[in-house]
């Protein structure tokens, strides 16, 4: 399992992700404070099988399980990562409560991912993307687009 990791904003990191062998679900989580959907999730099972690929917008949080073996996710992001902007949520918070396809003691995750904060934790120290910064940010991102054209 591949715990919630989300990027400042701004410039964030928008996602385009989909798998090139096996299958995930994939869990998309609304963090940014403010947000009317704060602290909801949605999920979509990545495979390839059907093909699917999800984008995730700038100043939302993003996870995912394998379902099998080897699986390999790729992903087209819109920033390098930058270490010192990228931060983590734990995903067995719960107050976000993922609907896990396996139980706690199943999932391997990483010591990175397993010391990360919970969703109010996180909230509180100043660490998540805030609703109007979001959208701001994207809103520059549509401007600078129509500017182009």
């Amino acid at each position: 399992m591949r715990g919630i990791h989300f990027a400042d904003v701004p410039p964030s990191q928008a996602k385009y992700v989909t798998v090139a062998h096996g299958s995930v679900i994939d869990f998309v989580i609304d963090i940014r404070v403010g947000s009317p959907t704060f602290g909801q999730w949605d999920s979509v099972v990545l495979d390839t099988v059907d093909r699917r690929a999800l984008y995730i917008s700038e100043g939302l949080g993003h996870c995912f399980v394998a379902l099998e073996d080897d699986t390999a996710v790729s992903y087209l992001v819109s920033e390098v990562f930058a270490p010192d902007r990228e931060h983590g949520i734990t995903p067995l918070d719960q107050t976000v409560a993922l609907e896990l396809p396996f139980s706690p003691d199943e999932l391997l995750l990483s010591p990175k991912d397993l010391a990360a904060p919970t969703l109010l934790e996180a909230k509180a120290n100043g660490l998540l993307p805030t609703w109007d910064a979001a959208r701001a940010f994207t809103a520059s991102l549509d401007e600078t687009w129509r500017a182009a054209k």
